[in-house]
């Protein structure tokens, strides 16, 4: 069985015979031509995986064939082969695109390891990939059935989330299905543990507690300003960690990591609890109680998050830090993002300038909505690609892209992430109860004990009572709430969406990102 269609283009093609029995050799059809125009009518009628082209020939010579065979077929990798160091000439084989440049005189192994890169390596790195997961495949088990606390729970999703992008990108669909597995596993171990932990963390009766949502600010942000030196914070709704893993190699193009780390989100995971959260620096029950005119409850008229920076000027009172010189800006359009692009320098007046970014939260919303959005955000791998397509494309990368060299600090988080919700739960409740598929609220609910996590006195979550009899109840792992009339359209229409609000690794446990201009 052929190794693969080689086309090798030389002007002295009598003298690679040596190279070219060795390809043959090793499995690799070769076909040997002596100029551009012939291998420009070769190509046309024969199929090849690979072209090996001299780039010094008389009449067309190797830039000019490149550019015709690029023309052709954009997607066919050329190996630009050379005796020309010359850095011009190699800058423009890359501009055009070459997949490899080797130096004459080529050694046949060189060639052959170029081939490999090329046609083998997928393969390779994707026999690579399995095995090394296949040997850390007992450590992760192990770790699961070792009792984790909150910090080894933060580094069990940091694998988890590694090994699913390696899987994804070596392209191992058997593995794939073997990790999420374990991932469902591990789901399924860390909501016992948040179950039986939270309201002691949140009620402060447990000094061993992670960092949550309310201490982000104080702990996070806060020690690492300088006056003097513009700190950008900014919160992009919505953010998952495997999300922030897909879009890092674009933003340290421009900026160095300092600090990575993740914390937790208080429950609900839903920006109305846990965004007031973090700029409150308050749980919701203390916000409600010390804040009334800042705070509203579900079932309240107009918007929940409309006080962020009247919040954010107390928490910074509180922490003697008033003094800083710092703005607030939501973005919730791309209006809005192209305004802030347009006026970033401004910006670089600011100690502090805190971005709240909408973007990934109008996105797994509108995807319930828009049948577009269904179809180009169907599974985990096309919701990363997609927010990595935005990230790219939007005005936020836009504006820091020009500030980078500006000596700023980039601090990027979020308030919470999301989940594929699968498993559909009925729930019943009066009039009053809240219309969240991963949370409720509410009097009399009925639901399924096995799917949730419930809280019948709000304030052991550190959640206000809306009223005297209200429940609180958040979906396990990839559940999604019900109401039993028009049940099965409902299934139907939520099934495989993005949803926050609830317990599980990927709502809870959060990317918080310090970096500096490169």
């Amino acid at each position: 069985m052929s190794q693969g269609e080689i086309l090798w283009i030389d002007d002295e093609i009598d003298s690679l015979k040596p190279q070219i029995i060795f390809l043959k050799g090793k499995g690799y059809n070769v076909t040997p031509l002596s100029n551009g125009h012939d291998a420009l009518e070769f190509l046309k009628e024969q199929p090849i995986d690979v072209v090996l082209l001299d780039e010094s020939m008389p009449g067309l010579t190797g830039l000019e064939t490149l550019s015709r065979i690029k023309e052709m077929q954009p997607s066919l990798p050329v190996v630009m082969v050379t005796k020309n160091e010359a850095e011009n000439i190699m800058d423009e084989a890359i501009g055009a695109q070459i997949t490899d440049y080797l130096i004459k005189p080529v050694n046949p192994n060189q060639v052959l390891l170029s081939l490999k890169k090329i046609m083998d390596g997928k393969r390779l790195v994707s026999e690579a990939t399995t095995s090394a997961y296949q040997q850390d495949f007992r450590n992760l088990f192990m770790a699961l059935s070792s009792n984790p606390g909150h910090e080894e729970w933060k580094e069990l999703y940091r694998k988890l989330v590694f090994w699913e992008l390696e899987m994804t990108r070596s392209d191992s669909p058997e593995m794939l299905e073997v990790l999420q597995n374990q991932k469902t596993e591990a789901n399924t171990e860390f909501i016992k543990y948040v179950a039986k932990n939270y309201s002691n963390w949140i009620l402060g009766k447990d000094s061993d507690a992670p960092l949550f949502s309310h201490e982000l600010l104080a702990r996070k942000v806060m020690p690492h300003i300088q006056p003097g030196t513009p700190t950008f914070l900014v919160v992009i709704d919505n953010l998952r960690l495997d999300q922030w893993k897909a879009f890092q190699p674009i933003i340290t193009e421009s900026f160095r990591i300092v600090e990575e780390d993740l914390f937790y989100s208080i429950l609900p995971t839903a920006t109305q609890y846990a965004r007031n959260a973090i700029f409150a620096g308050m749980l919701p029950i203390d916000i409600a109680k010390n804040h009334p005119n800042e705070w509203k409850n579900d079932e309240d008229e107009g918007g929940k998050n409309l006080f962020e920076d009247v919040l954010l000027a107390e928490q910074l009172k509180r922490l003697k830090m008033d003094n800083l010189k710092w703005q607030y800006t939501k973005i919730t359009n791309n209006d809005d993002g192209k305004l802030f692009e347009d006026n970033i320098h401004n910006y670089l007046k600011n100690d502090l300038s805190v971005i709240v970014y909408n973007f990934v939260d109008m996105l797994s919303h509108a995807r319930t909505e828009m049948e577009v959005l269904k179809e180009l955000a169907g599974d985990e791998v096309s919701y990363r690609s997609l927010t990595v397509s935005w990230f790219e494309h939007s005005p936020l990368y836009r504006a820091l892209r020009k500030i980078a060299d500006k000596g700023i600090q980039l601090i990027i988080t979020t308030d919470h992430g999301t989940v594929r919700v699968q498993k559909p739960s009925k729930c019943v409740g009066d009039r009053h109860t809240t219309t969240n598929l991963r949370y409720k609220h509410g009097r009399n609910l009925q639901y399924e004990e096995k799917d949730v996590l419930a809280f019948r006195d709000p304030t052991q979550a550190g959640l206000p009572k809306p009223n005297v009899s209200s429940t609180f109840i958040f979906a396990k792992a990839d559940t999604f709430l019900c109401y039993p009339n028009n049940y099965n359209h409902y299934v139907q229409y939520y099934k495989n969406t993005f949803q926050h609000g609830g317990i599980s690794l990927e709502e809870m446990i959060v990317p918080v990102i310090r970096l500096v201009s490169k």
